[in-house]
């Protein structure tokens, strides 16, 4: 029997639903592949035609808030803003579309974006973080920069970008306030940096 990409993408939609539910109430470590195969009303063998793991499941949950959030940012009147607060409006746009995922994000981010494991094709966090660094390379050259920025720069935003990520996904103070003090740090290191490569 053949299915239709009408049934491919609404049983995609259902896989990412089951485990965002399941994430939520269970947590990374505490559900399996297999009971988000169930919870979606497939087969797990089928589960695996879609997604290759449940970093991949977690992986594409992240991307699609955070495409909503690009989306957001980048249809938002453009005003006066610098570099800084751009990066900043962008960074926080997507934390906040992460909301809904806080539970279960620092342990699968800890495997999805880890610097230490095992190199594989279409690693689940791959093609966040290359959409991700575009984006601010964008934003960036929107603000002047001519040239590329070199590899070691985007690192450098990169690493600051996961810490700030990793500490809200635990951060329990009201509103999140001392992420915002973090990432306007962060930030500052990262813009100082842009400056002394002029």
């Amino acid at each position: 029997m053949r299915i239709t990409a009408e049934a491919k993408v609404a049983t995609g939609r259902r896989i990412l639903d089951a485990a965002a539910r399941l994430f939520t109430i269970s947590g990374w470590e505490g559900t399996t592949t297999r009971e988000i195969a169930a919870a979606a009303e497939i087969a797990t063998g089928t589960l695996f035609n879609y997604f290759q793991s449940k970093e991949a499941i977690a992986a594409a949950l992240i991307s699609d808030a955070l495409a909503q959030a690009q989306q957001e940012f980048e249809s938002r009147p453009r005003e006066e803003a610098s570099l800084e607060e751009d990066l900043f409006s962008f960074i926080w746009t997507g934390l906040k579309r992460l909301r809904g995922c806080r539970k279960f994000l620092l342990p699968a981010a800890e495997t999805i974006f880890s610097p230490l494991a095992r190199a594989a094709p279409e690693r689940a966090g791959d093609s966040i973080r290359a959409s991700h660094l575009e984006a601010v390379e964008r934003i960036i050259a929107g603000h002047g920069a001519a040239d590329p920025l070199p590899t070691v720069t985007m690192q450098l935003y990169w690493t600051l970008y996961l810490g700030v990520f990793a500490y809200w996904a635990a951060d329990a103070s009201p509103n999140q306030e001392e992420t915002l003090a973090l990432l306007d740090r962060s930030l500052g290191l990262f813009i100082f940096s842009l400056r002394r490569e002029k």
